[in-house]
This record gives C-alpha cells, structure tokens and sequence, in this order.
C-alpha cells in the first residue's frame, strides 16, 4: 500500500522545496531558526550520490538568499552522498557542500543515523572539519553507551553540537533501553557541551531535559544566546513561539521530499501520540 503524503504532513513540510519555502518563511517569520533537511538515505548509486550533493549546494543558495536574522541551516545525511559506497568520494562531495557553505556563510548539521554508521560519520567529520571550523557540526544521541567519549572529543575540539535522545532501534548491547538512564545521560552531556562547546542544540520535546538545561545555564550564568533549543517540525509549535518569545534560540528542523516514509516512521515509533494523530486522520473525511 503506498500511504499518502497527507498522513505525513505533521512531520514533513511538503514534497518539494516550493512548498518548503513559505513554511519556512513562516517559521522565521515568527522567530524561530530553521534548519532545512532535504530526506533521503542510504543511497547505493553514485550518481545518485553526486546529485545529492548538487541538491544540498543549491539548498544552500536557496536558503541564504532568504536568511536575514535567522540562524538558518541545513542538515544533511552522509549516506545520501555514497558513504555506503566510497568513503573517499563522500568525503569529497561533503567538502563541496562545505566549501559552498562556507561562501555562504551556512552552517551544515551532519545527521546522525544508525549506529552501524556512527563511527564513519564522526570520522569524515573530523577529516573536514580542520578546514571548515564554524561551517560544520555532528549530531550525537544520548541513548548510545558511546556517546560519553564522543562528547568528550567534540567539547575537547569545541565543535557546536546537536544533541538528542536517539530515534534509531538499537541493541541494548549498545544503547541504553530504560528512558529514565537515557534522561540521566542526556542532562550530563547537555552540562558538557554548555560548558564546553560553542553554541550547541539541545534537541528536546521533553519538558523535563528543557528545565534541566535552563536551570544549568542559569546557575552558570550562561546565557541564552550562547546555546539553542531544537524541536522537530509539526510537534509543539505553540511550545516552539512561546520559547522564542521568551528570549531562547529555537530551532525547528524542518524535513522535506518525496523519500518521506523513513522519516515518518521514526516519528511514529518514538511517541503513541503520533500514532493516534495519523489513525484520527486516516479515516477523517
């Protein structure tokens, strides 16, 4: 059965970059930081690959010539560009990407997927980012065992971070499982990166890890500018307004395209409210 876009359009703003756009527009327009993620994943084909890469460089033409106060980005997947394939040509398609960020004064988010590609992904990270300082940054996830030493490394380089709990299905040989150890886990390395990092994400709908983070900052005397929030697109937009207005960076990430299904159900699996959303909406006339 092929599910239509409709069910998706909580999560995702729409399959093509026009009808991105004035979302996007809007979201800025209302304050918020966007950082744009074109989907797709897992790509097998190296001119599948090389176009990737021309579509994150015209992204981020695209977006900058639309940036004025926003903090506006983009966010990409390596495997979209042949990490499965030739680390070497994803390594050259990615310092592409960066140079053309670079000239743009873009930052680029480099996504984290399964743990089967974590280590790959932090390793072409570290191959570029002695060239493109303040252009690129990873994604780490609270619930992987590793992650203790990997934030260690990025607060030893001060790299910008984007940290969130993790929404991939991972063994409990190398990810913690119980909800309350991953919380533990995420505040510990949320009072890293504040401390030790420049601008990073703390990438949470929890209300439990935002207190946490902003009681920290405040008894350190952090002050919001120095850090942001980030929320997914289409989950508590009201939450989102409200945080900008009371003076935090917020920052939504924003997925779009046709290659939504992956995405989609990552959603579904993290929250039953996002099951019930879509259900309500199947047989909604």
């Amino acid at each position: 059965m092929t599910l239509p876009f409709f069910l998706a359009s909580r999560f995702v703003a729409g399959e093509h970059l026009d009808d991105t756009l004035p979302i996007v527009d809007d979201l800025n327009a209302a304050g918020l930081h966007v950082a744009l993620d074109k989907l797709g994943e897992h790509v097998h084909d190296r001119e599948v690959a090389a176009a990737a890469r021309d579509t994150y460089i015209d992204l981020i033409k695209t977006l900058a010539g639309r940036t004025e106060h926003q903090r506006n980005r983009i966010s990409i997947k390596l495997s979209m560009m042949g990490q499965l394939i030739d680390e070497d040509e994803c390594r050259d398609h990615l310092r592409d990407v960066l140079e053309a960020a670079a000239r743009h004064d873009m930052f680029v988010r480099l996504d984290m997927e399964g743990s089967d590609l974590t280590q790959s992904t932090l390793d072409l990270f570290e191959d570029v980012y002695p060239d493109f300082q303040g252009y690129v940054g990873p994604v780490l996830q609270a619930m992987l065992k590793r992650t203790d030493r990997d934030i260690d490394r990025m607060c030893e380089l001060g790299v910008s971070v984007r940290l969130c709990k993790g929404a991939y299905a991972e063994s409990e040989a190398i990810a913690y499982q119980d909800m309350d150890q991953i919380r533990e886990r995420y505040i510990d390395y949320t009072e890293r990166l504040l401390e030790h990092t420049d601008y990073s994400g703390i990438a949470t709908h929890d209300d439990q890890l935002i207190h946490a983070t902003k009681t920290y900052a405040d008894r350190h005397d952090i002050s919001p500018d120095d850090y942001e929030f980030q929320m997914l697109y289409g989950l508590r937009r009201e939450t989102q307004k409200q945080m900008a207005r009371d003076g935090y960076n917020m920052m939504v990430y924003v997925p779009y395209g046709s290659e939504w299904f992956p995405y989609f159900s990552r959603r579904l699996r993290e929250k039953k409210e996002n099951v019930w959303f879509v259900l309500k909406n199947l047989f909604r006339s």
